[in-house]
Parts: structure tokens; sequence; C-alpha cells
């Protein structure tokens, strides 16, 4: 590629917007990121972080966002006025982290610590944020997208008009954002108007409000208390839908929380501008008097929920990654573990906001407001971000993007109707009545609820998103689903099935995979010479997984197969051989871990003589995770393909399956063989 290639131009440095730039940066694409404000954004706004990111993350090889999140304590319930404990509780089991899921807890992080960290890994591979640079208006040919954008000059004050030529464009400026009003894509929906809430970053002291306590999972029925520090939510009821959270923070300091404030009638659009008024709101909600003292106002904003969706996620060359779906969260704890619905700021630590930078939303951007919708756009910038990398270094062709809005509009309208349904629960219980009663737990038994706050705030294992999938996406091919079920119109937004697993679905975790390497190995094809046996102590030493083979620039190729002795298991390799190449596909080979040719020993990698490499990483599942997670029986041959976004493409036999899936990514040339600094890690 030179200097002259067209970038793809990402419109907002939102995380949606970052995550695009990064995916592209990943897959060595020349990419431009503007963001129309001046400053990068403060303001904790949605902070919940689940499963599914956290492995978006994982591929795109980010680890700070998970080793830096924190989890999400207890909740304590308070009446008005009172310090006292009405309840204590957790929204969400804790769930015990398994080899195929090793990320299976919602976690905290506000959205400036994870913006800076995205921020961090797109400097290093040369892109950075160009602020005060607002997309004006755009055109579009069979060849390019044609850009105006207005820049701000900071020393000068004025504005300078650029025009930018890209290959393609990925808007995530939100629903009232340029990209989606000039691609003229419906938003249609309602909006609630007797829901009000407020939200924003306080430095705070009250007198006797418990902020340091430990970290607490609620599992099987039961509290169970772990040895890291972290502190309680707080929830004081005013009425029986009127509410305010405040949840500690140390991202703002030592007095740092965030507060959300819910009032179903009360409209605080003035609220947001005067911060005296603010207060007075914030103390009045708890009730204590003097006792609260909000020592500084960093950011707030107001808003109401929406109910509204695009019609589709792109035309021609530009698409839409961010914000174009939404329901307003439900509840004050909510609004924080799901993505609060705030609009964008400019302040800074130093200086509180201007009624200019500070605007009240109905839905303006970030739009996603809850964990569910945010992480959702995650997951769509990801779809379409490795498939823009693809068309434009031309390895597949143009209708592969009309995919985007094929797999992802069945996904995003079920999530609808699940955040709905939870957002009526939310204002349609009363938070103060305290009866206890029965619900069923993970396992179906029996525990009981304290209060219908309580009963408001439990969570299925939905919100994981483990069980999202692209089942009947027309580029997916399974050989082994049962014919019976192919014609059953399967859930986009279901919950993850255990000894299931389809093309389509979520692509399992592995670890305690062992390398190996073959003798006797032909160029670029592995024979079935001898292998190379290494006994080690402790079993795992130089071991891998799943997840750190699949990356957001490969397709992955794993072969499960008893042996290599098998002109299945040749047929395959010399197939990606010559049609796929090496660049575009990873192939790996992984033999059961009871491989009587292994003589029970464990497998390291080793070198095979200098000079000698082999196209085909050959591994052993010492442990079974990965026949088990991938639901291979003994004897079994099943080749199993894993997109760039970590999603099962095919699930074939052999030869032809394998043809069919990559036809439909790639063409029929399947892929560019003769492809230079096509990737970059």
């Amino acid at each position: 590629m030179t200097a002259r290639t067209p970038p793809v131009l990402v419109v907002g440095a939102g995380p949606t917007g970052l995550a695009a730039a990064l995916t592209l940066a990943r897959n060595n694409v020349p990419v431009r990121i503007i963001e129309k404000e001046p400053q990068h954004r403060c303001g904790q706004r949605g902070v919940g972080i689940q499963p599914r990111t956290f492995e978006v993350f994982h591929f795109l090889r980010v680890p700070e966002i998970h080793e830096r999140a924190t989890p999400i304590p207890l909740i304590q319930e308070h009446n008005k006025g009172s310090l006292e404990p009405l309840n204590t509780f957790a929204a969400m089991d804790y769930m015990e982290p398994t080899p195929a899921i090793p990320y299976y807890n919602i976690k905290l992080m506000g959205q400036p610590t994870l913006e800076a960290i995205i921020r961090e890994h797109l400097a290093k591979l040369g892109c950075t944020v160009e602020l005060g640079t607002q997309l004006i208006s755009f055109s579009q040919d069979e060849r390019c997208v044609r850009a105006k954008v207005v820049k701000y000059r900071s020393d000068s004050g004025g504005e300078v008009e650029e025009d930018i030529e890209a290959a393609y464009l990925i808007g995530a400026d939100g629903a009232k954002g340029m990209t989606r009003k000039q691609l003229g894509l419906t938003f249609l929906g309602t909006t609630l108007e007797n829901s009000h809430m407020e939200l924003g970053d306080i430095r705070l002291e009250v007198e006797g409000l418990d902020r340091d306590a430990r970290v607490h999972y609620f599992a099987g029925g039961k509290t169970e208390v772990a040895d890291s520090p972290s502190q309680h939510w707080h929830i004081f009821l005013q009425t029986s839908q009127s509410r305010i959270s405040l949840r500690p923070t140390n991202e703002l300091g030592k007095d740092g929380w965030q507060f959300v404030i819910v009032n179903p009638v009360v409209d605080a659009q003035d609220l947001t501008q005067d911060e005296a008024a603010l207060v007075d709101r914030i103390k009045d909600f708890v009730g204590l008097g003097d006792d609260v003292k909000v020592k500084e106002v960093m950011w707030a904003s107001a808003f109401r929920p929406n109910i509204r969706m695009v019609n589709k996620f792109g035309v021609g060359r530009a698409f839409v990654a961010g914000g174009m779906d939404t329901v307003c969260v439900q509840h004050s704890y909510f609004s924080d573990v799901f993505f609060p619905h705030a609009r964008r700021c400019s302040c800074t630590q130093s200086s509180w906001w201007t009624r200019s930078e500070l605007r009240y939303s109905r839905c303006g951007r970030p739009n996603p407001l809850h964990v569910t919708i945010r992480q959702l756009t995650y997951r769509r910038q990801f779809n379409i971000a490795w498939k823009i990398a693809f068309v434009y270094k031309e390895l597949s062709s143009a209708p592969l993007l009309d995919t985007y809005t094929t797999e992802r509009l069945p996904v995003i309208a079920e999530m609808l109707g699940l955040t709905t349904q939870i957002h009526k629960q939310m204002f349609g219980e009363s938070g103060s009545e305290h009866t206890p009663q029965s619900i069923a737990d993970r396992n179906g038994n029996p525990m009981n609820i304290g209060s219908n706050l309580e009963r408001g705030m439990r969570r299925g294992k939905n919100v994981y998103m483990l069980g999202v999938n692209y089942r009947s996406s027309p580029i997916v091919v399974d050989e082994f689903a049962p014919t019976s079920e192919a014609s059953v119109a399967h859930s986009a937004y279901g919950e993850i099935q255990e000894g299931i697993l389809q093309a389509g679905d979520r692509a399992p975790d592995a670890p305690g995979l062992v390398s190996v390497i073959t003798h006797n190995c032909a160029p670029h094809l592995v024979s079935s010479g001898s292998y190379s046996a290494v006994s080690l102590p402790g079993g795992v030493v130089g071991s891998t997984r799943m997840f750190d083979i699949f990356t957001s620039t490969h397709h992955t190729v794993i072969i499960f197969a008893p042996t290599l002795v098998v002109p299945v298991v040749q047929s395959i390799l010399k197939t990606l051989q010559e049609v796929v190449s090496k660049e575009l596909v990873q192939r790996v080979v992984v033999l059961p871990g009871s491989h009587p040719e292994l003589g029970g020993h464990v497998e390291s990698r080793t070198s095979s003589g200098a000079g000698e490499t082999a196209d085909v990483e050959l591994l052993v599942d010492q442990v079974g995770h990965a026949y088990r997670g991938y639901v291979v029986e003994e004897g079994e041959i099943k080749i199993v393909v894993v997109r760039p976004d970590g999603v099962v493409g095919a699930i074939v036999r052999g030869v032809a399956g394998l043809e069919q899936y990559f036809e439909g990514v790639f063409g029929k040339r399947g892929g560019v063989v003769d492809m230079e600094d096509a990737v970059q890690v």
C-alpha cells in the first residue's frame, strides 16, 4: 500500500469508534478517526463491560481493560434520610469462569479510562484522534467517499475546512450524528415521556456512609466475600419510583462518586445547567441534610429513554456503528451498570460546564444505555471493521459488507425487546416494599428476594450475551447442524447452550493446548512424519489457548482429527495451501490428548531443523477442553473455521464445506495469495 492510499474515515472517537479504528489498524488498513469535541470526553457514563466485550479486546490484544476493570459491588438499599441498610444484594450471580468462558462476569470501568487505553494502543500503530474535527457532509460513489470536515483551530479560535477522500466511512457519531442523517436511515420508535434521569460525577463526603467494603459475589443463593477491597453501591429510595444511586469510584479520586437520579415525572433539563440546583437535588434525594457535602460537580447530564433502531446499518461505502439502537436504562443502578444515555461534554477537571457545552439529551450520543446495548456496539464495529479490512485489501468482494446488516439487525431487534421488558420491570416495580419472595437462582434453586427493588434488578444469563449468534447468516456453513433444527427459527439473542455449538455461535476458549512440531515435513505441508515429544514437569509448560490463537486479522481453521495420517486431513491442508493465503488463514490441527503416538508425554514447541518451517500449527488437547468445547466426539474429524471477530463461521466435514465457506467470504478467487504487508500485529 502506498501513502496515497485513501484511508477509512471513522467519525466519532467514543469507545465504538476507537475500537473500529483499532481493528482496522491491526489489519494494516490506513485509518483517520475524527472527533468534533476539542477535548477527550469526561464523565464515567456507562461503566459496565460484559464478557463478550472482554473477548473483543482480547482478540484486539488490549488486556489492560479486563485487568484494570473492577467487580460490581453489592448494592445497599436505604430509605431516604437513613444510613441503615434495608437490604444488601447483588444484581447478578457471580459466575465461575470456565475453560470455555474465561470472562464470565460484568466488570466496571469508566469511559474516560477505557478510551485512554484504546488510544494508547492506536498510537502505537501510528493513529491518533483528530480532535476538534467535525463531519459536515459527505457524498459517495462506487469508488470512494468524499467527506467535508471543519477543523477547529485552538490557537486562533477559527475553523478550517478540509475535504477528505476515504475508501469507506464508519459513523460512530450516534443516532443524532451526521452519518445516519445523511444516509437517510430511519430511526423509528418512541420516547418515554414520563421517565427522566440525571447522572454525573461528583466529589462527595457523607458522614457515616460506608464507602470501603469487600468485593461481594452472589453465588448459589448465598453471598461470598472475596479478599480484594471494593465499595458498596448505595441506593436511597425517596418514593416508590424515585431514587438516587451513589457508586464510589476511585477513578475520580478517593472521594469520587457517580450519581444517578431516577424520577419518572420531573423533567430535570434545567437542573443540569445549574450547579447549585443540582447539588440541592442530590442532597434532597439522599435526605441526610448537611451531612451530605458535594465538594465538586465534575460532569452531569440529563436524558429521557427512547426505544428506537435504524432500518439498516449502511448504504454503499458508508456505515453506522454506534448509537443506532436504544432503550433507556431502567433504574439508577442499571443506568450505571448499563450504558447511560449522556450527551458529550467538553468540560475539564478545572472548569464546570457551560450551557453550550452540556446539552439536554433525548437521543444524543453516546446512545447505547445498557451494558447490553453498549457491548452490542463493540461487536457491531468488530463485525463491519474486519469485513471492510478484507474488502479494502481486495481480499473479498463488496457483497461481504451487506452481511453486516443481515447479521446484526436480528440481534438488535431481539435486544430491544429484552431491554424494553427490563425497562417496564424497573419502572413498574415499587422500590419501597420489603415482602420477601422466592425466585430461582442461576441453577434453578429457590432463593429469597428481599424487596421489589431487588426483584426488579435481578438479571439472568442473557445479559452476558454469550448466546448472541449469527446462525441465520447467509455466509455461515454448518454440515453438523441437525436438519430438524435447520428449519426452526433460532433466537439471535438466546442464552448459551451447553454441549451445543453451531456455525454462527461464539467460538469458545480452550486452554491447555500443547504445541508440537513434526519432523520430515514437506515445505508448506505437514506430512505424516514422527512427532517430537518432550516430557516437562507440571504438564502445561509452553501451552497456549484458543483465545490467544484467534486474532482480529485472520481466520483460524481448526482441524480436529485423531491423527494426521488421515486422507481427509491431508486433503484439507493441501486445499488450504492452494486456495487461500496463509496470511489470511491460520491452520491449526488439534489432536486428542490421548493420542497413542504421543506416549502420554506433554509436548512443547521444538525446532525441527534450521530453516525448516511448518505452515500448520500442531496442538495436543492435553486436558480435553478443546474437544469438549467444540463438541468433537472420539475419533471424529471436524473442521471449525473461526472468523476474525471470534464467531464460528463454519463447521464442516471436509474440503467441500470449507470451500463453500471461503467462497462466501473471499469469493471464487479464495483470497489473494500474493499479498505483501497485509497484516500488522
